[in-house]
């Protein structure tokens, strides 16, 4: 009679299961130590941005931060290279919900679209939130923010950044007449020109930077 294909006995599948076994082992192992490494330099880097929530009392708490730019570069942000920023929190725990306010107001340093020189552009800006405890972490909404029964604390470090980077404009240029002339004119010079109204557009905004500089420079009629 037909048997069919022979299968592999016990002996010989047990190593062959014990190796993937040992392999998920030694995966779930790496991703534990680099989930415990990266919790550890959060909590090292943004440790002092804790609010205390659980223990507040009812009624309003104040807290105030600053921000410079070891802050951003801890946040690894390519665009913010420096920073002097005031930060001003304001938590009323209602009981059942915590209404937080966040003000912000200083300037931070970035750099010019137009002449990449560097443009510092000022910040005034504020965030409101709710947050309440729940069964689970949920921040699908733009208004409120749950998190789980068993946090003590909130750090904010992200909120402060998310709400600083709202704040800065798609486009980073400074006011025509303020950029950086010697690299207005060397981008000018040489740059691909392209085609179409975009590269019209360009090279009329090159153009009305140096008539603008040009008067700027130009001496005054003193009659």
């Amino acid at each position: 009679a037909h048997l069919g294909p022979s299968q592999p006995s016990t002996a010989t599948r047990t190593p062959v299961l014990h190796e993937k076994m040992r392999q998920k082992l030694i995966n779930w192992k790496i991703m534990y130590n680099f989930a415990a490494d990266f919790q550890k330099t959060i909590v090292g880097k943004f440790s002092a941005y804790k609010l205390p929530l659980k223990s507040l009392p009812v009624g309003s708490q104040e807290f105030d931060y600053h921000l410079d730019k070891q802050f951003f570069v801890d946040m690894e942000s390519s665009d913010i290279h420096g920073a002097n920023l005031d930060v001003h929190v304001t938590v009323v725990n209602k009981g059942d919900i915590y209404d937080m306010t966040i003000d912000i107001a200083g300037e931070i340093t970035l750099v010019c679209d137009r002449c990449l020189d560097d443009l510092v552009l000022p910040i005034d800006t504020t965030y409101n939130i709710n947050v309440e405890y729940g069964d689970d972490y949920n921040d699908e909404s733009d208004d409120l923010l749950v998190i789980p029964q068993g946090d003590n604390f909130l750090n904010v470090a992200y909120m402060l950044y998310d709400t600083v980077v709202l704040a800065i404009p798609i486009k980073h240029v400074h006011p025509l007449g303020k950029c950086n002339r010697a690299m207005s004119a060397l981008l000018k010079k040489h740059r691909a020109h392209g085609t179409g109204e975009d590269a019209d557009l360009q090279d009329e905004m090159l153009d009305s930077i140096d008539e603008i500089d040009s008067a700027a420079d130009a001496p005054s009629d003193p009659r």
